[in-house]
C-alpha cells in the first residue's frame, strides 16, 4: 500500500488515483466534522475537504507521508463557514468534550448541580476562546492529533500549538475553578515530529 504520499504524487498524472486518498481518510474527517457541525453539515465539509485538497494537491509537501494532518486542516478552515451551525450544536458536545480536554473535572465536581454549573461555565470559556486556540484544542480533542501533526494543520510552528493548547487549558482551568502549576502534557500521544518519507 502506497503511502500518502505518494498517492498524491501520483495523482498528478493519474488524476483517479486521489479517490485513495478518500477511502483512507474521509471517515476521519467525517468524525471531526460531525463533532463539531453534526451529521448532514459533516457531509458537506467532508466533500469539499476533498474536493479543496485535490484542487491543491500540487502545493502538498511531498516529504511528509501523512496527509490526515494536511486534510483536517482544510477542514478545519472550511468550517470556519459553518458558525452559526458550530454555535448551535455546542450544547449537546460540551459535556463530551470537556471531558476529553480536561481529564476528571466532572468526577472533581462531585454532586450532579455542580456537574452541570462547571459544564455551563466550561461551555461559557470554550466560546470565549479565540478561535485559533479553540481550533487547536478541537484538532487535539476530536480530530486525535498530535503536537506535531496540529503544527501541520494548523500551518504553524509546534511551539505555536503548546502555547495555544496551553492557554486553553488555563482559561479552562480558571473557568472550572482549578489553578494549578501543573506542567503541559500531551495526554496520552506521543509528541512525534511530523512523519518524513
Amino acid at each position: 500500500m502506497s503511502p500518502d504520499n505518494d498517492v498524491i504524487e501520483r495523482s498528478a498524472r493519474e488524476p483517479a488515483v486521489f479517490a485513495t486518498l478518500y477511502d483512507r481518510h474521509a471517515s476521519s474527517v467525517f468524525r471531526y466534522a460531525a463533532q463539531r457541525l453534526g451529521d448532514h453539515a459533516a457531509d458537506d465539509v467532508m466533500s469539499e475537504t476533498f474536493l479543496v485538497a485535490f484542487e491543491r494537491r500540487s502545493a502538498y509537501d511531498l516529504t511528509v507521508v501523512d496527509a490526515r494532518p494536511w486534510l483536517l486542516g482544510i477542514a478545519t478552515r472550511l468550517m470556519r463557514k459553518h458558525v452559526r451551525l458550530e454555535a448551535t450544536a455546542w450544547k449537546g458536545m460540551i459535556a463530551d468534550l470537556t471531558a476529553q480536554i480536561v481529564p476528571d473535572l466532572i468526577d472533581l465536581a462531585g454532586a450532579r448541580i455542580d456537574a452541570h454549573r462547571l459544564t455551563q461555565r466550561l461551555a461559557k470559556a470554550l466560546r470565549r476562546l479565540p478561535e485559533i486556540d479553540r481550533d487547536t484544542l478541537l484538532l487535539y480533542a476530536w480530530g486525535n492529533l498530535d503536537y506535531a501533526s496540529i503544527a501541520t494543520a494548523m500551518e504553524v510552528p509546534v511551539g505555536t500549538v503548546r502555547s495555544r493548547l496551553n492557554r486553553a487549558r488555563r482559561q479552562l482551568r480558571r473557568a472550572a475553578g482549578i489553578e494549578t502549576l501543573e506542567q503541559e502534557t500531551d495526554y496520552g500521544r506521543t509528541d512525534t515530529a511530523p512523519q518524513h518519507a
